[in-house]
This record gives structure tokens, C-alpha cells and sequence, in this order.
């Protein structure tokens, strides 16, 4: 029997992570209506001979080339007419594949769910969890391209509390948890294998409105947790990573403003200030708890101090993404853009 829907799960050295993955993907309430296939980016650990061994597909890269050619390769092999992607580190629950087939309909090309972090203990296992990053872009952003606009939905998030889950047609989704008809896949030539890490999936999407539109539709059943060891480096480097596929999509579309985040100078600024006038430098060191607000309501709903230092770490992503933009804005400034701009 054909399948009806193609997992892919791509994986560069994720032996000691993947395991888990595929455990949960056998136990799926309709394994009977998938087929799995692993894209081994170009491991060195033996990815690929694990999943091998369970008896699963698996395509392997010679080099590792990155995250979007990999799904790319997986798009190819693909036989079902929807494709789901996974990192090899999100463990969907049972009935995750019979959610996302159910969800199919007259109108819908793609659908996401959440990815959910489990991380451990500590401040910055806390912290992820508090300031999950892989949530779905919304429909919001669609309205205007303008700096003004986006500056107003940047300060409206840092204001807002957090929304319960609810299904919604939505924006883009995160790449950690999605799926697509593979027709609409290879109408848009699938995912542009220069942009690594970072930004694919909106790049993706901003082709797939353009070429071949339809709805994308959140669906909060449809969740998967996300297990990982947080570590300070890898938080800081995935947001430099994050900087650059932001200006490769600054390059690549016409319509696409610089996504610059003011807080960081500002806050630079006044501490530079401070050099000279010492109230400004207090103002500079507090300035963070005032910019990220959301960091005090936590504190104060939890009775907890902790959430006292997200803002500063927050502050310090966001200094990271300003970096990678600036660096990704000169890496690419010689691409080609786009003719045709997406509606």
C-alpha cells in the first residue's frame, strides 16, 4: 500500500539524538500510512547506519551541505503526497501523523504544530523554555513590510502575554514541526540551498504564496517536544546563524527591510554615555528589565528571581542577531534578487 504521508528527518552526527525520534515514530497511530526517510548530512558518528539498521530509508550526503539541501534531497525521495519535516531531536507524541493527515482540506497546502522544549535544569534550560524561539510567524506579519509596522509588532510581543493555543491559519511555520502537500513543495523548487541554517522556511514560504498559495494552518494538537542540553555558545552562535538568514532574505527580496533590533544599541549607547555621566550608566544597566518586561512579569508569577536575568540574555541574542545581519548583509551583497516579489 502507498504511503500518504513522507517524514523526513535530517541529521548531521545525530546518533546520540535520533534514537529517540525513531522510537517515537514506530509507535505512531497510523505507521501503517507513513514511510520515514533519513537524510544523513554528511555524518561522521554513523547517523545513517542506525537508522540503516531499524531498516528505515536512508539517503546520505558525502559532505555535509546544510540543512535545506538535505530537506531538499528528502523532498526527492519522497513518494507521499504530504511531507513532514522533524529535527532529529523532536519527539512527536503517538497520534502526531494522524493529526496532520486529518488536518488536510480543500484550501490547505501546509500545516505546523508546536515544538516544545525540554531541557533540563539551570537558568538557561529555564530560560529557553520560558522564551521558546521555534514558534510559528503569524498572519500579522503579511500587512505591511514597513519598518514602523514591524517596530510596532516587536513592542506589542515584548507587552503581550502570552496566548493560549489555538488552531489558526498562520504566516510561516517552524521547521522543527511542519508538513506540506509535495506538490506545492516542488512547484516552488523547494527550499533555496543557500540559506544553511536560518530563515529557510520563511524564504520558503514567501515563494510558496507567490507560485502556489494556499492556507497554512497551526494546529496546537499536533505538538512535538524538543529535547536538548542548552548550552551558552550554541544559544548565542544559533543566533548569529539566525542574523544571517535574516539578511540573506533582505538580499534575496526587494520588499524586505533590515530586521535590526533597537534595544541593543540603545542600551550600548547609554552605557558609552555613562563613561561620562554615571546615571546614564545605571539607566543603561536597568534599561533591559524596562525593554523586556516580560522578564518581571515572570518573576513576579512565578515568586522567583530567576526570570529577573532574561532580559539581559535576551538583550544578548538579540546583539547576536544584529551581528550575524550585518555580517550576512556583506557576505551577500552581491545576490541576484528576486524579480518577482511575493503578494
Amino acid at each position: 500500500m502507498s504511503a500518504d504521508l513522507t517524514v523526513v528527518l535530517c541529521s548531521m552526527n545525530g546518533r546520540t539524538r535520533i534514537s529517540e525520534t525513531l522510537d517515537a515514530l514506530e509507535k505512531q497511530t497510523v505507521r501503517d500510512r507513513m514511510e520515514v526517510i533519513v537524510v544523513d548530512d554528511g555524518s561522521t558518528d554513523g547517523t545513517g547506519d542506525l537508522a540503516a539498521e531499524r531498516g528505515l530509508t536512508v539517503v546520505r550526503h558525502p559532505v555535509n551541505r546544510g540543512l535545506s539541501a538535505a530537506r531538499n534531497t528528502g523532498i526527492g525521495a519522497a513518494a507521499a503526497p504530504l511531507v513532514a519535516f522533524l529535527d532529529d531531536d523532536c519527539v512527536p507524541g503517538p497520534e502526531w501523523a494522524e493529526i496532520l493527515l486529518d488536518a488536510q482540506e480543500d484550501g490547505v497546502i501546509g500545516v505546523s504544530g508546536p515544538v516544545i522544549p525540554i531541557t533540563g535544569t539551570g537558568f538557561l534550560s529555564r530560560y529557553v523554555e520560558r522564551n521558546n524561539r521555534h514558534l510559528p510567524l503569524e498572519l500579522n506579519l503579511t500587512v505591511s513590510q514597513s519598518p514602523a509596522y514591524r517596530l510596532f509588532l516587536y513592542l506589542r510581543r515584548q507587552l503581550a502575554a502570552p496566548e493560549p493555543p489555538r488552531r489558526r491559519d498562520i504566516y510561516c511555520p517552524t521547521g522543527g514541526n511542519m508538513a506540506f502537500r509535495r506538490a506545492a513543495l516542488t512547484a516552488v523548487g523547494g527550499f533555496d540551498e543557500r540559506f544553511r541554517f536560518g530563515s529557510e522556511e520563511e524564504d520558503m514560504v514567501r515563494r510558496m504564496r507567490r507560485d502556489h498559495p494556499g492556507r497554512l494552518v497551526f494546529l496546537p494538537e499536533a505538538a512535538v517536544t524538543h529535547r536538548f542540553l542548552p548550552t551558552w555558545r550554541g544559544l548565542l552562535r544559533r543566533s548569529v546563524a539566525y542574523g544571517m538568514g535574516n539578511a540573506l532574505q533582505f538580499r534575496k527580496w526587494p520588499s524586505v527591510n533590515p530586521t535590526f533590533f533597537p534595544w541593543p544599541l540603545l542600551v550600548a549607547a547609554l552605557l558609552a554615555a555613562g563613561l561620562w555621566k554615571a546615571p546614564l550608566a545605571a539607566a543603561g544597566l536597568l534599561a533591559p528589565l524596562v525593554l523586556y518586561p516580560r522578564g518581571l512579569r515572570d518573576a513576579v508569577a512565578c515568586r522567583r528571581p530567576g526570570p529577573l536575568a532574561d532580559p539581559y540574555l535576551q538583550l544578548m541574542q538579540e546583539a547576536c542577531e544584529d551581528y550575524g545581519f550585518l555580517r550576512g548583509a556583506w557576505r551577500y551583497r552581491h545576490l541576484p534578487r528576486e524579480t518577482r516579489e511575493a503578494t
